[in-house]
């Protein structure tokens, strides 16, 4: 189903009246004609509508370029190299993995563009809500609930990826578009902690067969979670330790499990399993075809991307040769079972008679979690856009990691830290190592490859000079992507770039 009747001014800095367009497994709605902004949501069905075009921009990889979350901060992190085609395949995609960004030069022109786009339609849904009359109890404050996690998830993207940026919580009169100031990154966290504790109470711990990508309290908890952990405060590690607790414990009412077999986690025909807490789904649904427009289909761009490019073979379809896997985490995971179920041996399957091109930074290893299949390559529209393989932002081995982290930087139950990552190498068969902070960021390398937490995780844990110094990561620059020139322009220097750019 595609919504084709709900205009929004999005996008900080450049609000314009565009249609929206989106598909969730959860939504099952026939179009019933067009509306403005101004005279929607007169009911549940049209702001239901309004919150699913909210959920959508979750989906998104390709505003202002290809920039898909979880092969992008592949590439930037000491997992994969940016590849393609050479050099000037993808120029931001290579300055990222080298640190060469300037202000014109990188991914920040999607990702600043793609969260606030998410940040204004969540504040649309908010503010429209508590103008409606005709909406039950229970109905408003689970939509409230929705709108303020996907807000807090835009938010906590922003401020990982850019540091200071404006702090919007509401919609913007036009006279006050060019004024936006920059918020520091303590106060944009407040916000999503303030978001996501008025969230959780009113979200549901589970949610219906048919509701499947809906948000959960138990996604709500783990992301604030996340959040606490992130800001590197250790007053703040007992609460984020606790809130993980709540997700992680055995029994609880969200009815998380880690998965027995640890490739049955990413198996396009096994999505929303009881490992998961937080998935974007994609599909093949909408058949789309527009080059001009990706985001307006369903499909996963980054999967066609980190295919073997021309392969010609058993398995796999061809894709385009971007984030090969660096040597340096081959040989790190050489060893280990999730090495099968992570990494493509590229030498491997010439040797069995396969063929594919050698592209830009080629080491013959790829990624196996999100490769593009050759059993779900869509046959209706462009193939290429329309891959239906789900990304999984969060999941129940990360927030056992998480929680033992919290747990050893809080002074903790120390007993509890090393039953968590015991379980988690358990999994696969791996002897217990002890539950010290060295141990459990090189578990979470291994166990999370490939799937978005490397980079920030090398960040935040102060290690990213000392692991990608060497590529040309800088320290007190290369933490923030810089601010896009075009919203410096546009607000004629209200909006400042962040140091070391120009």
């Amino acid at each position: 189903m595609k919504i084709k009747h709900i205009k929004y001014s999005i996008a900080i800095l450049a609000m314009i009246q565009l249609t929206v367009s989106c598909k969730k497994d959860f939504l099952e709605l026939t179009p019933k004609g067009t509306a403005t902004e101004e005279n929607f949501y007169r009911n549940e069905t049209e702001v239901y509508q309004g919150l699913i075009a909210v959920y959508d921009v979750m989906q998104w990889g390709t505003s202002g370029g290809y920039t898909m979350k979880q092969p992008l901060l592949s590439a930037a992190s000491d997992d994969c190299w940016a590849g393609g085609g050479n050099a000037s395949d993808q120029p931001g995609w290579v300055a990222y993995d080298n640190f060469n960004m300037d202000s014109r030069l990188g991914p920040q022109v999607g990702l600043w563009s793609k969260n606030f786009t998410g940040v204004n339609r969540a504040n649309i849904i908010l503010e429209k809500i508590e103008k409606a009359t005709t909406l039950s109890a229970a109905f408003k404050s689970r939509v409230t609930a929705e709108a303020k996690f996907l807000r807090a998830y835009f938010y906590f993207d922003l401020v990982r990826f850019f540091g200071n940026v404006p702090l919007i919580t509401k919609i913007i009169p036009t006279a006050e578009l060019y004024t936006q100031t920059q918020s520091a990154p303590a106060a944009i966290y407040a916000q999503v902690e303030k978001d996501l504790r008025e969230a959780f109470p009113d979200l549901p711990p589970t949610v219906a067969t048919n509701e499947k990508g809906r948000i959960t309290r138990g996604a709500a908890k783990a992301l604030l979670g996340k959040v606490l952990l992130f800001q590197n405060d250790n007053t703040k590690m007992a609460e984020a330790a606790t809130l993980f607790n709540d997700v992680n414990r055995t029994g609880n009412e969200y009815g998380y499990s880690l998965l027995p077999n640890y490739a049955d986690i990413f198996k396009p025909d096994n999505k929303f399993n009881a490992e998961v807490i937080l998935e974007i789904p994609h599909s093949t649904l909408a058949a789309w075809g527009d080059w001009n427009w990706v985001n307006g289909g369903e499909g996963n761009v980054g999967t066609q991307f980190v295919g073997m490019d021309s392969y010609n073979g058993d398995t796999y379809s061809a894709g385009w040769g971007f984030c090969p896997v660096t040597l340096d985490l081959v040989n790190v995971m050489k060893a280990d079972p999730r090495f099968e179920a992570s990494i493509i041996d590229g030498a491997a399957l010439k040797a069995g008679g396969a063929t594919y091109n050698a592209r830009y930074q080629n080491t013959d290893y790829f990624i196996k979690k999100y490769a593009p299949l050759k059993a779900y390559r869509s046959n209706s529209g462009t193939a290429e856009l329309n891959w239906p393989i789900d990304e999984i932002e969060m999941r129940l081995a990360d927030t056992y990691l998480m929680e033992a982290e919290a747990l050893v930087r809080s002074g903790g139950n120390a007993t509890r830290a090393l039953e968590l990552l015991t379980a988690v190498r358990a999994r696969v068969g791996l002897a217990p190592l002890p539950a010290t902070l060295d141990n459990i960021y090189n578990e979470r390398r291994l166990e999370l490859a490939f799937e978005g937490h490397r980079f920030f995780d090398l960040v935040r844990s102060g290690r990213a000079v000392a692991v990608l110094g060497p590529v040309g990561f800088k320290a007190g620059k290369s933490e923030w992507l810089p601010v896009p020139q075009q919203e410096i322009d546009l607000t004629k220097g209200v909006i400042k770039q962040n140091p070391g750019y120009n």
